[in-house]
């Protein structure tokens, strides 16, 4: 991973992309099914799952689901991956695990609202690392957009009114932001020679085993029933809540997650990624029957004109004079093998 000052001197093909690309399909796609996981989530938590159980049946249905062709691309490109497999083990625990459990806490001292707020900071950490790390300010531009955007984030949640605050609660929504964070950063790699459905089975089966160790050793409660459970206005088997969770918000939004990433850069796909809020807000709506405010479609307007103006400011490409504002989270260092797999 490296942080370049001029994005004239980045590998070709790690540049901006433009603005309509298959890689901001793939973004929107994945913003959309991660944020079905709320409703998903919800049906089991009222027929007395537990969160903690929630996400071990996530991550490790996932994992199974992911096990075979992941085992396949592994064999198949051991010589090009071997060099990668601590770095897929960091992705499974800190990206995945951690990320829901950090999330988890943070829920169960303040609202889901104020918990969601804290994790979607990480696009302004985000533009904030890449601020320190190459020393030279943003554009006017992205600053607007990372403005525009959690502002709009702010209103979609619709935070006015009983919210509660905890300084242990903001500490764990911190501590998912940089997680979070650490998503975009590690799938960012569009030269990468880790395929995505390794680096997204591999990391479900890492996060998997912590997630039930905890578990087991009693530091997350790990309680569920069989018993059916109502979802979209209907009695339905607890498998169909748990199917949705395994194969739609995780196994395909993370590998459509990873491949948007590396078409179009952490920072650009963070910002996308703020999209799951609204999302989340419309599927509420369509599947349980919670009709958004006017503030809530007003919040939604401006995270997409936030996310306009950090894509185009992309699209810009360097400045006349000086150090450019580009972050080349893409480029693969020195030495490093080539990316075995189409994009």
């Amino acid at each position: 991973m490296t942080i370049s000052r001029n994005a004239a001197t980045a590998p070709p093909g790690t540049g901006p992309a433009r603005i309509a690309s298959p890689a901001l399909l793939f973004a929107f796609a994945s913003a959309a099914t991660f944020a079905l996981s709320g409703p998903f989530a919800k049906s089991l938590f009222e027929a007395g799952w537990s969160p903690g159980a929630a996400v071990a049946a996530r991550i490790g249905g996932a994992a199974a689901v992911l096990l075979i062709p992941a085992a396949i691309a592994l064999v198949r490109q051991w010589a090009q991956v071997k060099g990668s497999l601590l770095r897929i083990a960091v992705y499974g625990i800190v990206p995945i695990a951690l990320c829901q459990l950090f999330y988890f806490n943070a829920v169960s001292h303040l609202s889901v609202g104020v918990a969601l707020l804290l994790e979607y900071l990480s696009p302004v950490l985000l533009v904030g690392w890449a601020w320190l790390s190459t020393r030279t300010s943003p554009r006017l531009l992205t600053i607007l957009g990372a403005v525009c955007a959690m502002s709009g984030l702010v209103l979609v949640l619709d935070l006015a009114g009983s919210t509660k605050v905890s300084v242990t609660g903001i500490l764990w929504g911190l501590a998912a932001a940089v997680c979070s964070a650490v998503f975009f950063i590690m799938s960012s790699r569009s030269n990468d020679n880790v395929p995505p459905i390794l680096m997204a089975g591999g990391g479900m089966a890492v996060g998997a085993v912590l997630i039930f160790a905890l578990g087991l050793a009693g530091l997350m409660p790990l309680a569920f029933t069989t018993a059916d459970v109502g979802f979209a206005g209907h009695q339905v088997s607890w498998l169909v809540p748990v199917l949705g969770l395994v194969l739609v918000t995780t196994v395909f939004a993370y590998v459509a997650g990873i491949i948007a990433t590396r078409g179009l850069g952490s920072k650009v796909a963070s910002f996308v990624a703020l999209f799951e809020v609204l999302f989340a807000v419309l599927w509420a709506w369509i599947l349980l029957g919670e009709m958004p405010r006017f503030i809530q479609l007003v919040g939604g307007l401006c995270i997409m004109a936030g996310v306009v103006m950090v894509r185009l400011d992309e699209l810009r490409g360097p400045r006349q004079r000086g150090a450019s504002y580009a972050v080349d989270l893409d480029a693969v260092p020195a030495g490093a093998p080539a990316r075995g797999e189409p994009n």
